[in-house]
């Protein structure tokens, strides 16, 4: 049991060390240690990345614009939007909701669950290293935008934002990539060891922005379940929507599972580097939303992966 679900015992724990030992994330960010976990994990994203069959689905024009439109633009707006609404007492979170919406998809997770549904593992992997490249580009600017429109008082540092981001996500996965012709016959028999690397680096993620937000989170208390129903709902929402769009543009059943799984999936650390960055000292619990939105897609994904795996083989068999 222990190693089907160490991942949530891991969260668990850090969130207790976090309110016992809060000065842990002072060390944390003293030896930069996040730093230098996620440059690796970013660098063995690029070793792992298979882009030889990335590149044949260059051809599904129609899938790259609905991908990217859904996850980069479409979902950072419903995200904030429904944030204000629902949340918006609570500056933090709305705001939380808007980091977010803006993130790519994830790098792993959602390939993973599509392998699982039966689905199309090129769409998903095209998916995954396009929308993360095209992040880079949007996230700056749609955060600007979008906060502009709302006539907010932030005014983030676009061309700052963009160099940090190709230089702490871009610079790593682009050396994985040229390294990874001359390493990637070691790299089968340690796929376990560096997801569990990048997992833990997730769990680090969360321990710093727990404690980093500790004293706000008791404060707030009973408010996080409305979070954790708000960040349900809107996974929910960006599944069914994802589902719909895919069937309209006219994939077929495995690209559809594809295409709803991971256009629908966000990844918390890019999340962590635009929070950290640019909102942690005005916001301090705005990672909290991200930190439940991720617990919400590997749960919600899990069972979502099964229900296309079934109705998968049941049309093949």
């Amino acid at each position: 049991m222990i190693r089907k679900y160490w991942f949530f015992i891991g969260m668990a724990l850090m969130a207790a060390l976090a309110f016992t030992l809060p000065e842990i994330g002072t060390v944390i960010k003293h030896y930069h240690v996040l730093n230098v976990g996620i440059f690796l994990a970013f660098l063995l994203t690029g070793l792992s990345l298979e882009t030889s069959s990335v590149l044949k689905q260059l051809k599904n024009v129609k899938v790259l614009v609905a991908a990217l439109v859904s996850s980069l633009i479409f979902f950072p707006v419903a995200a904030f939007y429904a944030a204000r609404f629902f949340l918006e007492a609570w500056p933090d979170f709305v705001m939380g909701a808007l980091i977010i919406g803006a993130a790519p998809v994830t790098v792993a997770s959602g390939t993973v669950m599509t392998a699982m549904a039966g689905g199309n593992v090129p769409l998903s992997l095209f998916i995954c290293v396009l929308g993360n490249f095209a992040a880079i580009l949007t996230i700056p600017f749609m955060l600007n935008l979008i906060l502009a429109m709302d006539n907010a008082v932030i005014d983030l540092p676009i061309l700052q934002m963009l160099t940090g981001l190709i230089i702490k996500v871009l610079l790593p996965t682009l050396i994985g990539q040229i390294l990874r012709p001359r390493v990637k016959h070691l790299l089968p028999a340690h796929r376990a060891k560096i997801s569990i690397f990048n997992q833990c680096i997730v769990l680090l993620i969360i321990l710093n922005a727990l404690t980093s937000s500790a004293d706000s989170i008791l404060d707030v208390g009973p408010v996080l379940f409305l979070v954790l129903g708000f960040m349900i709902g809107l996974h929910v929402f960006m599944l069914v929507f994802n589902q719909y769009l895919a069937r309209a543009i006219g994939l077929d059943l495995p690209s559809i599972a594809a295409f709803t799984i991971h256009t629908s999936q966000k990844t918390l650390t890019v999340s962590y580097l635009v929070w950290a960055g640019y909102f942690a000292a005005a916001y301090p619990m705005a990672l909290i939303p991200a930190i439940v939105y991720h617990l919400t897609q590997m749960i919600l994904d899990t069972l979502v992966a099964h229900r296309f795996g079934r109705v998968i083989r049941s049309l093949s068999s």
